[in-house]
């Protein structure tokens, strides 16, 4: 049965941010015939929109959906997610700011466009592009598959709403690139925000407190040892501690390799601008594990969650928004599914342009058109982010949720093995580009055997030695086997004389704060 009036409100804040999408094509007005201008908005976004536009390419709508899920699902473990955000943006600190300035130095537009001047080696060049088109398809699915969950629980066919979503996506995306998820994350996160806070204050008044939350979480632990399942509240043995901390280890080592994420950095005006959301962007971790704690009191709510449509349907994908409809009434319900939905269309537009700009700039202008003009270049992006949505869209239409949460699971092994390339060579060009590559088979060849090995169930793989039982993220264990082989094999290239490429980069090109940076204007005139 459709939920009217959630329905309405839901329908009300989609149509204004499809309203807002068409309209960035004026915001900051630049030539949208140029791939720069389309794909990286003029690397114009200074620190109020880079952190809008990063915390909504970030924290997407799988995230809403997943993480409390997990929690309610599996217990402590789902905090993970709490310390990977924190870890990663150190590494933000180091190694942004250089990659951001490198590419304005010689107008870089992806991560493979970097490596192919670094190392001088289109072959590697094309790995990395491809590894990052291959990991970011699976994650626009899931963009769609939040939604999906949302529109189930309000009793709207998934089918034909979806392609509604798809189609406004892709009309706003084509004519307005980055522009348009830059300006709807400002709306997304104040409604992320305050469906954040209106829950965490709300729910546990209605569930009798924090006490009670986590009382009904250990019953639960309690109930899951005496028959045999999974669920822990507290990570007590060697073996789930060592998985808690390297999944938060390679998740933060894999968060900014991640096309869309980089997108979102070579968008800023300078390098100052990245340094600054290093700082500040730890701020949604806060919200993050807020948010957590969702699952919890998804448990505490007994059936009056597990009743609900979106927890028939997708179990504990659907504790969220089965949540939302049980805590609140219908209104405020239709909108905090809005603000699910509006965060799936942020990532899922930053994802496809990054994929576009992958595409056209290091298969299609490397391989196909190396003199094609700018114009053209811009076009075959544009067309290529329709195809990848609409890729998207099939999967989820086609493709049962579990095996599209599958491959999502594999997008992270798959990502973290342009670690050597992409993120060691902001600082050394040592590594022979044939270990490299070398290196990148083995990790993606030992990762996905690994997945395979586990029929997908968990991203943690147990590895027996003698008595001693080491249970660590897939990605962890995939990347040292690629880090081995790259530092294993580049003396032995170097020593059978096979010649490394050339570096077109200079060492002050990874230090230079760019023309772009030179205007200093007061932070909340970026809006204007």
């Amino acid at each position: 049965m459709v939920n009217v009036v959630a329905l309405s409100v839901f329908i009300v804040f989609f149509i204004l941010v499809t309203v807002l999408g068409f309209v960035a094509a004026r915001w900051r007005r630049g030539d949208l015939s140029l791939l720069n201008e389309w794909g990286l908005a003029g690397r114009r976004f200074g620190t109020v929109i880079t952190w809008f536009l990063l915390g909504g390419d970030l924290y997407t709508a799988y995230t809403f959906v997943a993480v409390p899920g997990l929690m309610f699902n599996s217990g402590a473990t789902g905090f993970f997610a709490v310390p990977y955000t924190i870890v990663a943006y150190p590494l933000v600190y180091l190694l942004m700011p250089r990659f951001w300035s490198v590419a304005k130095k010689h107008g870089y537009i992806t991560a493979s466009d970097f490596v192919r001047d670094r190392f001088g080696s289109s072959t590697l060049a094309l790995v990395v592009a491809f590894t990052g088109i291959l990991a970011t398809m699976p994650y626009i699915a899931l963009q769609m598959f939040g939604i999906e969950v949302s529109i189930a629980q309000m009793g709207v066919p998934v089918e034909a709403a979806l392609i509604i979503a798809f189609l406004i996506l892709a009309a706003y995306t084509y004519t307005s690139g980055l522009r348009a998820p830059a300006m709807i994350a400002l709306v997304k996160d104040l409604m992320i925000f305050t469906v954040m806070i209106v829950a965490i204050i709300v729910i546990p008044i209605k569930l009798g407190g924090f006490d009670h939350i986590f009382a009904a979480a250990h019953t639960k632990h309690l109930n899951a040892i005496a028959q045999g399942t999974t669920f822990r509240d507290l990570l007590t043995t060697p073996q789930a501690q060592m998985a808690y901390a390297t999944l938060a280890l390679g998740s933060a080592l894999a968060l900014f390799l991640y096309p869309h994420a980089m997108t979102g950095v070579l968008s800023s005006s300078s390098r100052q601008v990245v340094k600054r959301n290093a700082a500040l962007l730890p701020l949604y971790s806060l919200m993050l594990g807020l948010l957590a704690l969702l699952g919890y009191m998804a448990i505490a709510a007994g059936t009056g969650v597990t009743s609900q449509p979106a927890f028939h349907s997708y179990k504990a994908n659907g504790a969220v928004p089965s949540l939302m409809s049980w805590a609140f009434p219908d209104w405020f319900a239709g909108f905090a599914f809005a603000a699910i939905s509006i965060g799936a269309l942020v990532p899922a537009a930053v994802m496809s342009i990054a994929a576009a700009n992958l595409f056209t700039r290091n298969i299609y202008k490397e391989y196909f058109r190396p003199n094609c003009s700018d114009r053209e270049e811009s076009t075959v992006a544009k067309v290529v982010s329709l195809v990848v949505k609409f890729g998207a869209l099939l999967f989820i239409l086609l493709v049962p949720a579990t095996d599209i949460i599958n491959f999502q699971l594999l997008g992270g092994v798959w990502i973290i093995q342009t670690l050597p390339p992409v993120f060691l060579g902001l600082y050394t060009n040592w590594m022979h580009r044939w270990a490299m590559i070398i290196g990148w088979v083995g990790g993606m060849v030992t990762g996905t055997w690994m997945a395979v090995a586990n029929n997908f169930a968990s991203s943690v793989f147990t590895i027996s030695l003698g008595n001693v039982k080491i249970a660590a993220y897939i990605a962890v264990y995939s990347l040292l086997v690629n880090l081995v082989l790259t530092l294993i094999l580049t003396p032995v290239f170097r020593a059978l004389g096979v010649p490394s490429g050339k570096d077109n980069t200079q060492p002050a090109d990874y230090e230079e704060e760019g023309l772009a940076a030179l205007p200093k204007e007061p932070l909340m005139e970026e809006l204007a």
